[in-house]
Parts: structure tokens; sequence; C-alpha cells
């Protein structure tokens, strides 16, 4: 077999452990011989802390896997057969500001969702664009696996402004799903596949089977009895009425609630932000123990407090997703694309997240026509807003993020739009060089 170098971006976050624990899992399959975790100067202390922590990883493991840390970016890329990308520019600071700054307004503040979402995408899409732009001079047949969040956005980005073809985005929260249902089902999670269309945190869970057998009926009515509990550690668990559920008649992400239970949502986030308990607030002290762990130079397995950190399923959807390339599987995994017509009441040069056929040219995504009534105006409006995110993004023009933050489902308001924008503009001006801002 072909022997691999992958290069991880971002290589100092605390769900690099859990990346290389994939990675080792799946040797036998996926024969990875160089690793390279990269990180930028005020990730490097984090970067020599996972670096080494990595070392000894690989060290138990007896796998002839070699492990690179390095503040070069373009000295790691060089022949590359995979890069992740698992950045946060701006670093958890920018998240704190991205959920704290619109709660102060009485707006959801949130990562993906919202005013956050839209800033996140500001600062986030410029950055991997650059690293689209090296991959094409140093590694141009690598393919491009992005976990940065909003990983829908970005891949739109791509998509649209990239130079590579071989884009994937990729997101754990399908798989939480399906792990979610076979738990509640009390079977293993390999007898269950979820047809599933829409976006990135958008996303829903159009039909359910087990052993082959259609079993959406009897899964909606368990998730509206509780019987069935599909969540992630990084959004609030509250439960789905019966009524509204088993209307619906799809299963929802757990990204649904800041969208279909708004009201609660903001309430439980501003109760969470008087007490500085948002959740970038959450994760910084919970990373700062995590690398406290990751220092103990006996410590040569990911560390079980790793799953408080909310990346679950991370290495399991990231590893999958590579092994079914290299390997040419045509198993069929969930992830970001080009639509091509998979869901027909969106635009056929969109990024969608939709169950695709993994192949060695890559995803081919399945058919899985128009997106139910009552879902389909929603995840419209998404696709708008991220539109309308990308293009600002790419031109830092004012104007273009105004109507982006407008026409966003969670604000829908010009005035507060406007005053959101500005104070976050001004909070992140570092990061946003292409607004032009003194």
């Amino acid at each position: 077999m072909k022997k691999l170098k992958i290069v991880t971006i971002g290589g100092g976050s605390s769900y690099t452990p859990e990346l290389l624990e994939g990675f080792i899992k799946r040797y036998h399959e996926l024969p990875i011989t160089e690793l390279w975790l990269v990180d930028i100067e005020e990730g490097k202390e984090k970067l020599e802390i996972v670096g080494s922590l990595a070392k000894r990883m690989v060290e138990k493991s007896g796998l002839p896997i070699q492990i690179y840390t390095t503040l070069d970016r373009r000295e790691a890329l060089k022949n590359a057969d995979f890069v992740t990308t698992q950045l946060r520019v701006g670093l958890l600071e920018a998240r704190i500001k991205d959920e704290r700054i619109p709660l102060s307004h009485g707006y959801i503040g949130q990562e993906t969702n919202g005013a956050g979402g839209l800033f996140k995408g500001l600062r986030t899409i410029p950055v991997i664009l650059d690293i689209d732009k090296d991959m094409s001079q140093l590694c141009p047949d690598a393919w491009l696996i992005n976990f940065a969040n909003p990983s829908g956005m970005v891949t739109e980005a791509l998509l649209k402004y990239g130079l590579n073809k071989k884009i994937v985005g990729l997101c754990n929260v399908p798989i939480g799903m399906e792990m979610g249902i076979a738990k509640g089902l009390a079977v293993d999670s390999s007898r269950i596949h979820i047809d599933f269309a829409g976006l990135n945190h958008m996303v829903f869970g159009l039909k359910v089977f087990l052993d082959g057998d259609n079993i959406t009926k009897e899964v909606i009515e368990k998730i509206g009895s509780g019987e069935i509990n599909i969540f992630v550690k990084n959004v609030k668990d509250i439960a789905w009425s019966k009524e509204f559920i088993e209307g619906l008649g799809v299963i929802p992400c757990p990204y649904h609630r800041y969208y279909f239970q708004k009201e609660k949502m903001l309430e439980v986030e501003l109760e969470e932000y008087s007490k500085g308990e948002t959740r970038g607030e959450v994760v910084k002290r919970l990373e700062a123990d995590l690398f406290d762990l990751y220092k103990d130079p006996h410590l040569n397995v990911k560390p079980p407090q790793l799953e408080e950190r909310g990346g679950a399923y991370y290495s399991d959807a990231a590893c999958r997703l590579i092994s079914s390339i290299y390997n040419g599987k045509g198993d069929i995994q969930p992830v970001n694309v080009r639509n091509n017509g998979a869901i027909s009441s969106l635009p056929s040069d969109a990024a969608v997240e939709v169950s695709c056929m993994i192949t060695k040219d890559g995803p081919v995504p399945l058919t899985m026509g128009e997106l139910p009534n009552a879902v389909n105006g929603l995840v419209q409006e998404i696709k708008a807003f991220e539109r309308a995110a990308v293009d600002a993004a790419v031109t830092g023009d004012y104007s273009k993020a105004l109507v982006a933050m407008t026409i966003n489902p969670l604000i829908q308001s010009e005035k507060m739009a406007r005053i959101l924008l500005d104070e976050l503009l001004e909070a992140h001006k570092e990061y946003l060089p292409q607004f032009n801002l003194k």
C-alpha cells in the first residue's frame, strides 16, 4: 500500500489526540507514514504539548508513524495526500466575543448560528482560502477535509472561490444523530442508516433504517416520547414536544433548537451569560484542564475527559472519510459537498450536507429530492444567508455583511443587524483585514 502523508492545520487543538487515536485504530487500512501538526505562533505552546502527547501515543502503538510539528504551513504541505483543517481564527477569545456581544443585546450568541456564526465565517474563510491556494501549489492532488466551523459556509466559499476541486466539509453532528438513535433503540450503530439532507448544523434525517427496514415513524415517536434523545455537548438539551416532532415528520439535528425553540434557547443562554458561563467560557476552562492533562509525560492515550469538549465522534467522522476515499470503499457517509441536484430545492452549485457514496474520486451525493415543505423554507433562508456571508468574507464589503446579518433568521432586523455588525467588526478587527478597519 502507498505510504501516506497527512497534514493537520490547527494541530495544537485539543481535538488532535482524538484524531490521532482514529488514525492509529485504522492503520491497517490507512498506512500513515507522516502526520504533520501545524499551528501559528500564538498556538506554539499548545502545539508542543499536543505534539509530545501524539508522539507518546504513537510510541505506545508501536506503529511507524512519524509526528512532525511546525509553524511553517508551506513546509508541511509539500506533497501531502490529505490536509485536515480544524483551526479557530482568534482562538477561544474570539468565540467568547461571538457569544457575549449578541447576548448583550438580547440575541442568541453562538459560534455557528446567528451573528456569532457570521463572524466566525468572516474570520475563517479568508484563512481557509489561503490554505487552499498553498495546496494548489504544494500538493495539488491532495484532498482538503475541512472540520473548521462554520463548516458548511467554509465549504461554500471553497466551492465558489477556491482553486482545488478535492474539497469536503465535515461535521460530527450526523454521526452523533446515528449514535443517539442507536442508543435509544439499544442496537449497534452499524445497523442504523439515515438518509441525511440539508446544510451543516441544519441537517435533517429524512428516513431511518434498521437492518434495511424503514423505522422512521417509530424513531420519530420515540423522540417525541423522550425514549430517544439526540444531543451534543455544546447545545442545551431541550426536549421536543410530541406534537411538533410528529408534525415535522423528519428528524432535526440538535442545532435546530436555535430556530424552533428560539425563546427557550435564548433564555438559557442569557442565564449562562449572566454567570460568565457561555459555552466559549466553559470550553476555555475545559481546555485549560485538558492541556494540564496532556502535559503529563506518562499520558500516552486520549484522556476520557476530552469527551466533555463537544467533539464526540470527530475521529470517527474524519478518519472514516479519509479511509473511505483512500480505499474507494463506496460506503455511505454524510458530508458537505456541491449539491449537484441531490436536493432539488437548493441551487445545484450550493454546498449541502447530504448522504454521499464515498469513492476514490471523492463523495458522490445521493439524490434526496425536494426537502419536506415544513423545513424547506428555513433551509433556503440559511443557504441565502451563507452565500451572502461568503461574498462578504471574500470582498470585505460592509454592505454585503449587513445584508447577511439582516437576513439571518436569528436577527431579521436591519437596525439590530447594523448594531451587532458594527460592534463585532470592532471587536474582531485584528482578524478582519479585508474590511480595512482602522
